[in-house]
């Protein structure tokens, strides 16, 4: 008879001989992982050793614990109660997707390892022979968590995980009027330090389509790439209002209406989404890594990733891997509430997870909280490129601090992942209680002070245990 689970059909067992055979050699291993992180979509790792302990890394420590205890988090949010952007209670609805039914994701399995599990009846869906991303269906009828135990059976060091769905963090807008839509301004960004900062580095995005006929970004230079082999939903539609926003917020043009950070940058936009509902878009891990892999193989260095979803192990390895080559990522912190989980990938380690925070510097309501949260932006009635409304969400936040990252990287080329996190956050405006804090993170970004270009990057710690980060 048919086993139980997430992709269960009913009626005779239609897997062969060879997914049983497989499947005798971990049935034990099930009662160990009934209890463990693998049934919950994300396999226990092991703590990382790094040769380099920079001071920045007391900064982020708190990141490998993804949520403040409850008694830090309660006084937390009694302190920052009063400061919280006001908007609507959101509206209740069945919740969206997480991932896909029938699928996984896999990295490091070998050619003879795909061939033992299509002899056991999984089929590989995507895969390009330059990325070490597979997707792989499961044989019908056999749950994902017993494919997952297959996967590791036939190569242990292999990461593999549910194929989760990431979704653009555009949300709500709780108001703004015509007085109050000046982000620029609050973070004390204008020309003058853009100019001191040196040559502009590429700039990535993994987003949404992009409109590149709007009066904005018309003329801009903007290119825009779809991977190799990337499926889309039936219909083939796109979103181009996320990405419009997103890429405009960057690089604007000076002479339109809504001006970007950096007019002259250049950006190398990937776009993986397609419409999940009347708001936002979505793509998957396939998707995703495939993109991410795409800009690195393109020397890209500043990875803005207005997006997020749970964790998954098969992006993390991804993105370690990436970070370890000197990319550095800059993600949306999420909009799942104050109670909501985690949000990946921007509550991984190194990188750089935005909130946002409305004109008056209260934070949006819908912003996702916790110990992970590195700074804010102008993430609230944001004028949009594309958009008759203004936005809110972090994913309109993000972009604001991956351009202050690009004037860092333009000004220390050479500098090291870890160096750019304190080199914003000694500059941050703090907002709520003292310090760091799970709303706000360090508080408000302001404009990164570049002195001379390609200036390094020096990190010394201060007497509060607050990493420092100057440029001299």
């Amino acid at each position: 008879m048919s086993r139980g689970g997430p992709n269960d059909t009913g009626g005779a067992a239609p897997w062969g001989s060879g997914f049983s055979a497989l499947m005798r050699g971990v049935i034990s291993e099930k009662s160990v992982n009934r209890s463990g992180r693998a049934e919950r979509g994300a396999p226990a790792r092991g703590a990382r050793s790094r040769a380099d302990t920079k001071a920045a890394k007391s900064s982020r420590a708190s990141k490998a614990s993804a949520s403040a205890s409850a008694s830090t988090a309660a006084t937390a949010a009694a302190s920052a109660s009063a400061s919280v952007s006001a908007a609507a209670p959101a509206p209740q609805s069945a919740p969206a997707p997480q991932r896909a039914t029938n699928e996984l994701v896999a990295a490091g399995l070998t050619p003879a390892n795909l061939a033992e599990l299509k002899a056991s009846g999984f089929r590989v869906k995507a895969g390009a022979s330059a990325s070490d991303v597979v997707t792989l269906e499961v044989p019908r009828g056999v749950s994902l968590a017993d494919a997952r135990l297959a996967v590791g059976r036939v190569n242990a060091s292999a990461a593999s995980d549910f194929n989760h769905f990431y979704y653009t963090d555009g949300g709500p807008n709780p108001g703004c009027t015509e007085g109050q839509c000046a982000p620029q301004q609050m973070i004390g960004w204008t020309a003058p330090d853009v100019a001191a900062c040196g040559p502009l580095p590429t700039i990535g995005m993994v987003d949404t389509a992009i409109d590149l006929e709007n009066e904005a970004l018309k003329g801009q230079a903007i290119e825009t790439l779809v991977p190799e082999g990337l499926v889309r939903g039936r219909d083939g539609a796109r979103d181009t209002s996320h990405g419009t926003a997103v890429a405009a917020i960057i690089a604007g043009r000076a002479d339109s209406s809504t001006p970007g950070l950096l007019p002259g940058a250049r950006i190398l936009a990937v776009d993986v989404f397609q419409p999940a509902d009347a708001q936002r878009s979505r793509t998957d891990v396939t998707g995703l890594t495939k993109a991410i892999e795409l800009l690195v193989s393109r020397g890209v260095k500043i990875i803005n990733l207005s997006l997020s979803g749970p964790d998954n192990e098969v992006l993390r390895r991804v993105i370690e891997k990436a970070q370890d080559a000197g990319v550095i990522f800059i993600a949306a912190a999420g909009n799942g509430g104050p109670g909501a989980k985690p949000a990946y990938p921007a509550a991984y380690d190194r990188v750089i997870a935005v909130t946002a925070v409305d004109a008056d510097m209260k934070a949006y309501a819908r912003a996702s909280r916790g110990s992970y949260v590195d700074v804010a932006a102008p993430g609230v009635g944001i004028k949009a490129a594309g958009s008759a409304e203004p936005r809110s969400g972090t994913s309109y936040a993000t972009p604001f601090v991956a351009a202050a990252v690009t004037l860092l990287r333009a000004s220390a080329p050479e500098a090291e992942v870890e160096d750019f996190h304190p080199a914003l956050f000694i500059r941050a405006r703090d907002l709520g209680p003292v310090g760091r804090d799970p709303v706000y993170g360090w508080g408000l970004l302001q404009t990164p002070d570049c002195g001379t270009p390609a200036a390094p990057l020096t990190v010394s710690t201060s007497q509060d245990d607050r990493s420092i980060a100057t440029v001299e």
